[in-house]
């Protein structure tokens, strides 16, 4: 078992990595009391039942899986759901799926009473490195993604490798993207590990070490007010071809070719061999204006701009205030051929 703790004072909690912690949740989780158990249409249905058992009183929730789905509107089924079953403030929710399900059953506890327990248990490796650690929540509104949502900090976290097992290899791919941002960032020996060995053999060691990043981040930034933002790095031009794309690419593989619209030529030659190998995008074919239209509604613009992420030198980066026009002019060596 390993344990990765964010300090975040009242609000601190544990990352709990472990094969088979999945099948003794409830010595890790408070379930003697009512539960909320959301998960997708994707997640195997077995999960959620499995899980079901081990509470006291639980309540199954399952939504359409996508983007789409992350809506006002699927909130308000689940607040339902609380309602009819007399959910009160000493009951909790549980996520467990992918980022999309985290989002929205940690927004949904952050708002139902003003705020109830929330857990997460992610089933993908995006969700495990990334989303699921932090308390960022949210739903997408008016085609802008996560514009809605509150920070809210689960009380635990629980990580089972053996989870990911039933994943295709173009979602541990699109997971690994998020822990390869995070490499290039903040840790050479991480993005070493990438570059020289098999990234999915070394899943929960990829896992461990992209968690034990985050938490850190997040102890010095909780609110995104300066640090945190570092994490957003290929995201911004990401986000916008992931909309773009209306749902023939995934979050990752849009971070992938965001990465390295922000990336130096030096960082690029290292980086795209490094994609290549994950099976990640290099070239993606979009319409430019659309992605730009989707940046000017970025949450990171401010009066000098947008604030982006560059990486000169792997380990390191620089923030960079830049216009529409900058980042548009960055487009076209990602662009399809």
């Amino acid at each position: 078992m390993k344990i990765v703790k964010v300090n975040l004072k009242e609000n601190s909690y544990d990352v709990v990595i472990e094969k088979g912690i999945f099948k003794k949740a409830e010595e890790e989780l408070n379930l003697n009391r009512k539960v909320l158990i959301v998960s997708d249409s994707q997640v195997p249905a077995e999960y959620a039942k499995e899980f079901s058992k081990k509470c006291k009183q639980p309540v199954i929730a399952v939504f359409e899986c996508g983007e789409d789905h992350k809506t006002i509107s699927t909130m308000e089924y689940l607040f339902d759901l609380m309602l009819k079953n007399n959910f009160n403030r000493k009951d909790c929710v549980v996520a467990i799926g992918g980022g999309v399900t985290g989002d929205l059953a940690g927004f949904t506890a952050a708002s139902y009473m003003r705020g109830i327990d929330f857990y997460n248990i992610p089933t993908t490796v995006l969700s495990c490195v990334d989303s699921s650690v932090g308390g960022k929540t949210a739903v997408n509104f008016g085609n802008v993604k996560n514009i809605i949502g509150a920070f809210w900090q689960p009380k635990k976290v629980l990580i089972d490798v053996n989870l990911l097992k039933s994943l295709p290899e173009r979602q541990i791919s699109n997971g690994l993207s998020e822990a390869l941002k995070m490499s290039l960032t903040f840790d050479k020996e991480l993005f070493n590990l990438f570059k020289n060995g098999d990234p999915v053999e070394m899943l929960e060691e990829i896992i461990y070490r992209s968690v034990q990043l985050k938490a850190n981040v997040v102890e010095q930034d909780e609110k995104e007010a300066g640090l945190r933002k570092v994490l957003n790095f290929g995201h911004t031009i990401g986000h916008g071809i992931e909309l773009s794309s209306k749902g023939e690419l995934y979050h990752g593989e849009c971070v992938a070719l965001g990465m390295i619209c922000m990336s130096s030529e030096k960082v690029k030659e290292e980086l795209i061999p490094v994609l290549k190998k994950l099976k990640l995008p290099v070239k993606y074919t979009f319409d430019e204006e659309e992605v730009c239209s989707a940046i000017g509604h970025d949450k990171k613009s401010n009066e000098n701009g947008i604030s982006t992420i560059v990486v000169n030198e792997a380990g390191s980066f620089e923030m960079k205030d830049m216009s529409i026009q900058d980042i548009k002019n960055l487009l076209p060596q990602i662009q399809g051929e």
